[in-house]
């Protein structure tokens, strides 16, 4: 019923406008019906490519749009094409989300300059959905609102249009369930893609931008969603969408249509004539066929769709070899075919009286991101969320606890009991090892922090949610604080007790804090190299072969005084010999080795050892290592400059990180 009234309403709107072969109205007072009109002027878009292998790579200039000129008004302006038309190119340069790189025209709203904020006062649903799934649909839609409206903007009326927008968008029932994630089961394909259109209307603003709005849905559930759009544009909202291959009952919703192949411009204006003018140009739909079927058909030179007179026939036969011949003469036989009509020529006149209005050519800088709220603000809720995204993903966290608890038994059992004879130091040293060891490939999963989000981030960003720092910071408070100091407290709890190290409260924490700052450094090395990565597998080998390189210059497996000088230095690189150092210092310091009878039987035997080794301070002597109190603390500072440098080259890597298409 809803798409019979829908339907209706086209037809309407479409008998207005068969007096004017263009279908080019004026265009409308956008502060009356609620929408505004976006023109675009010329655009041309060139990307460098890189062809071939390593010194055969040549940079090649590829042309992605060329003389692209248009009118978006409100209501539903769809972009049709086949895969590598340019329509998603089209949309992110119409949406400011196009890097300005190799792009030339104007684009102009309501007449004027496009702002260079434009895209955090505009809508954009990207094609892969980016909501939180950890969170309900209520709790993304006033996180949304929380950060896009400013902080004049009463707690109370940003529930109210929290909760009216879940009403408009048909959320009520699933309001308060669970997006999902891939490993828990949320809301559907429709509602979740419904709560994504929704995040963007929070602002309520004049254009919407949609990518592919009905990618992975089914075909009842991406009808539903294109009549909600269709409410939407009602409502005087100017709705801009690309879309592939859409059925008859989404493509009858259209009000305007724009088609590209190859970059070029095929038809451009009402969407019910379309039909007409192919018809006009010598390619007819068959009966029953979809539209939108029929045009990528006569894009791609399928004759099988046409169904044209005897003299159309023939004349499209001469043309046949070429269109086999080269794909892309057609389009662009088709792009000239429509540069000379009726289309074209109104909406070039009408884009040239709008361009009077506006002497001042500009070209659009899209990088600068406008914010609705202060830092501090920005912080409470991203960091909220963090936190609420960490307790709704429990197995991470609680596996972290489970396998320090484990861990710590089994070092435990493995080495309970130390005792103060030529042992000791073995069994001491060697636990100290495992210990230190273990804090830094634990410290692995920190890869999935900017990895796993970083298409959340990139939007959120962009649409000026938050400054990079306010994410950077919330991450860390919701990654350090539980999931590296818990485990290390437990860690040590366990191992020491059950080790019989030096009985001593301040050696006991030390020995905490250290494995905490071995933790914390070992969790800023891997987010320096993960970040601004796609796969978790690469950072993930990357930062296995860092920590076995690191490991052979921790003290253990190799005596560090002995290594040649030319390759010495390396052991300044490597967190697990600063954690080993301290924890060495701070547990040999003070024994002594050579009281227990068993010790002097060795002894007896082997007087070298007991010489040599029959104390703390010695062995450390023996090591290198100086056994002051400096000796302890400067490795606890060496530790905390890299955790400092790492965080600063991983914060630098996250603000350099591309973030246009």
């Amino acid at each position: 019923m809803a798409e019979d009234q829908s339907h209706i309403s086209i037809q309407m709107s479409d008998s207005s406008t068969n007096g004017n072969p263009g279908g080019q109205q004026p265009p409308p007072d956008s502060a009356s019906k609620g929408g505004s009109t976006l023109t675009f002027h010329n655009i041309c878009y060139h990307v460098k490519m890189k062809n071939g292998f390593l010194c055969c790579r040549k940079t090649v200039d590829k042309e992605v749009l060329r003389d692209i000129n248009g009118i978006m008004r409100p209501g539903l302006n769809a972009i049709l094409g086949p895969t590598g038309s340019g329509k998603s190119s089209l949309l992110d340069i119409l949406a400011a989300r196009k890097d300005p790189d190799g792009l030339s025209g104007d684009i102009l709203i309501n007449g004027a300059p496009q702002p260079a904020n434009f895209k955090c006062t505009s809508g954009y649903v990207v094609q892969d959905d980016v909501v939180m799934g950890t969170l309900t649909v209520r709790e993304n839609l006033k996180f949304s609102a929380a950060l896009r409206l400013p902080k004049s903007v009463k707690e109370q009326e940003k529930n109210e249009r929290v909760n009216r927008i879940i009403k408009e968008l048909g959320l009520s029932k699933v309001a308060d369930s669970k997006v999902g994630t891939q490993f828990t089961r949320g809301v559907s394909g429709g509602e979740r893609k419904r709560t994504n259109i929704g995040m963007e209307l929070i602002t309520d603003p004049p254009i919407l931008f949609l990518d592919e709005p009905t990618t992975g849905l089914d075909a009842s559930t991406a009808n539903a969603v294109l009549l909600l759009l269709k409410r939407m544009a009602k409502q005087g909202r100017t709705i801009i969408f690309s879309i592939h291959q859409p059925r008859y009952s989404i493509f009858r919703l259209f009000d305007n249509l724009t088609l590209l192949a190859a970059g070029r411009m095929l038809y451009h204006g009402p969407a019910q004539n379309a039909m007409e003018y192919f018809r006009s140009a010598g390619y007819e739909c068959e009966a029953y066929n979809n539209p939108a079927d029929f045009f990528l058909d006569v894009i791609n030179g399928d004759s099988t769709a046409l169904a044209m007179s005897e003299t159309d026939k023939a004349n499209a036969a001469d043309n046949s070899e070429e269109r086999i011949d080269c794909g892309k003469s057609l389009a662009e036989k088709l792009a000239e075919q429509y540069s000379n009509s009726t289309y074209y020529q109104e909406t070039k006149a009408t884009l040239e009286s709008i361009s009077l209005g506006n002497q001042k050519k500009t070209k659009a800088i899209f990088r600068q991101i406008t914010y609705a709220n202060s830092f501090c603000h920005q912080l409470k809720w991203v960091t909220r969320r963090a936190f609420k995204n960490l307790i709704g993903h429990p197995e991470a966290s609680i596996a972290q606890l489970c396998i320090a608890v484990f861990l710590g038994l089994v070092i435990g059992a493995i080495f309970f009991g130390v005792k103060d004879d030529y042992t000791g130091i073995q069994n001491r040293v060697g636990a100290l090892f495992f210990l230190t060891t273990d804090q830094c490939f634990t410290s692995i999963s920190a890869i999935e922090l900017f990895i796993v989000e970083k298409k959340i981030f990139i939007h959120e960003y962009i649409s000026g949610y938050y400054r990079i720092s306010v994410y950077f910071l919330s991450k860390l408070m919701a990654d350090l604080i539980p999931i590296r100091t818990l485990p290390s407290i437990i860690f040590t709890c366990i191992t020491y007790f059950m080790l019989g190290l030096k009985p001593k409260v301040e050696a006991f924490f030390i020995m905490m804090f250290t494995l905490m700052m071995v933790s914390y450094t070992a969790t800023s090395m891997a987010l320096a190299i993960a970040t601004g990565h796609s796969t978790v597998s690469l950072a993930n080998l990357l930062m296995t072969i860092t920590f076995v390189f690191m490991m052979l210059f921790s003290g253990l497996l190799v005596n560090l005084t002995s290594i040649m000088s030319w390759l010495s230095w390396l052991k300044y690189f490597s967190i697990p010999q600063y954690g080993m150092t301290a924890l060495q210092i701070n547990e040999l310091t003070g024994l002594n080795f050579c009281n227990s009878s068993s010790t002097t039987n060795v002894s007896a035997n082997c007087p070298q050892m007991s010489q040599t080794w029959c104390t703390g301070e010695e062995y450390l002597k023996n090591q290198g290592i100086d056994a002051s109190t400096w000796g302890l603390w400067q490795n606890h500072l060496a530790l905390a400059c890299m955790t400092v440098i790492f965080l600063i080259i991983s914060y630098v890597k996250l603000h350099l990180m591309k973030k246009f298409s």
